[in-house]
């Protein structure tokens, strides 16, 4: 283990010394090169790695996860919901764009929520989130069938926006609490979408046919509320170390990260189409219209294994080969939908899905951040990532459903959004032999 930048001709500083002191306080990383990933010192200011409040910071983090990015996963029901009965007077292209817009906002304003985040207006920004995304939810619940303007504003934007101001802080908030077990916590944190994403869509579909709409709305808005209240509550913020401006456009002059960039754009374009249209397709093709409601509560399940198990194995081995294989799977899995014909088919390939699309997720972020020089890069190359990839994202829905359009020719969008996610994976290669070539010179 060499700390980077190393230079044999460098002067190091005397033990004990005020130089020593400055070097240490630079907050180099330490670049392990046989796994081509870093590690921060967090632990010299006095990060705790552990105990009562860090753990509870998790649980705090793991609810607010649980009420606002899971419940995203949950438009899948509402999707179709729509097409079938509320929105029936519009495409499926067009209603795809209300969960495109809503999944863009949490990256697209990473790069606002991360920048105040460092900068110490944690609870600030959960507590605006929250209050937006709530609001957002309970007004949902008063939109009237066919008026298109009303949820778009609601679920789309106003949603959108509450869940782009609490995502990066709730995914960053383990960072003042843990060094050598942050990925750990991280993957547990994380895991809350994964419950959330299983839990929402099982009691919106039990409710709607039962209470109606808006009622059912109503009652998933009570659960989101009381779990930011809980969550906010719980978490607690640390003092950090003073942070050095990185230069941004140093950036877009390494190879790695832009083809890092580049994967994380076209993946995002074509790797929700299960978590969207799963369910439609197994009404469509007479799949136990029962089980197909739970398809997209096993997708999301399963996804909480791929998460805590990327996270985790990120860490021994590296995240960038790891994402070459788990974008590789995933793409398979996308194709795999078009064999879906009965319960049994339904089940494995939401299982498979769930498990890989999550490790996918999870080494994106993880492979984003490993490409940072020093500690005070993280947060704005994973931002600026997030980001632009966010643009895949709002396009992968529209264009599906303009693929789908009202005939329901579904060979037409799964191919697309297979292969481009099989693209994706040629450009994560690109990163991990660059990154290669790069640990190797150091």
């Amino acid at each position: 283990m060499s700390t980077y930048p190393s230079d044999s001709s460098e002067t190091r500083p005397i033990p004990g010394t005020p130089d020593e002191k400055r070097d240490t306080e630079s907050f180099a990383f330490q670049y392990d090169s046989s796994r081509s990933r870093l590690a921060s010192p967090d632990q010299d200011f006095g990060v705790p790695d552990g105990g009562l409040i860090a753990w509870m910071t998790v649980a705090g983090a793991w609810l607010v996860l649980f009420s606002t990015f899971g419940y995203l996963y949950s438009f899948g029901v509402y999707e179709t919901f729509y097409s079938l009965e509320y929105l029936t007077n519009h495409t499926p292209s067009s209603i795809a764009w209300i969960g495109s817009f809503q999944l863009m906002m949490p990256f697209a304003l990473g790069i606002v929520s991360g920048k105040l985040f460092d900068n110490g207006y944690f609870h600030l920004l959960q507590i605006t989130g929250g209050i937006i995304f709530v609001v957002s939810l309970f007004m949902l619940s008063l939109a009237k069938p066919f008026q298109y303007y009303q949820i778009f504003l609601s679920q789309g934007l106003g949603m959108g926006i509450g869940l782009g101001l609490t995502f990066v802080p709730a995914c960053g908030i383990s960072s003042h609490h843990f060094a050598k077990r942050r990925a750990l916590a991280t993957g547990i944190a994380h895991s809350g979408t994964s419950a959330g994403a299983t839990i929402f869509p099982i009691m919106i579909n039990h409710l709607i046919p039962k209470v109606g709409f808006a009622a059912a709305v109503r009652a998933s808005g009570y659960v989101v509320l009381g779990c930011l209240v809980i969550g906010n509550a719980m978490m607690r913020t640390r003092p950090r170390p003073p942070r050095v401006i990185p230069d941004i456009k140093s950036f877009f002059a390494d190879g790695a990260y832009l083809f890092a960039v580049a994967g994380t754009l076209l993946s995002t374009a074509g790797v929700y189409i299960p978590v969207i249209y799963m369910q439609l397709f197994s009404v469509q093709h007479s799949v136990g219209s029962s089980l197909a409601f739970y398809s997209i509560a096993i997708m999301n399940g399963t996804s909480a294994i791929g998460r805590v198990a990327g996270n985790y194995l990120a860490d021994i081995y590296g995240p960038f080969y790891l994402q070459v294989g788990t974008t590789l799977i995933t793409a398979g899995t996308i194709f795999a939908v078009l064999g879906v014909h009965n319960s049994t088919t339904l089940i494995l390939v939401s299982v498979l899905y769930g498990i890989f699309s999550g490790a996918w997720l999870a080494l994106s972020i993880a492979s984003l951040a490993s490409l940072a020089r020093t500690p005070d890069e993280v947060g704005a190359r994973t931002g600026i990532a997030l980001a632009l990839g966010s643009f895949g994202s709002l396009g992968s829905a529209p264009i599906q459903g303009a693929l789908l359009t009202s005939n329901f020719l579904w060979m037409r969008p799964i191919a697309f959004s297979g292969a481009i996610v099989a693209a994706s994976a040629v450009c994560f290669l690109g990163t991990s032999v660059l990154a290669g070539r790069r640990s190797s010179t150091r």
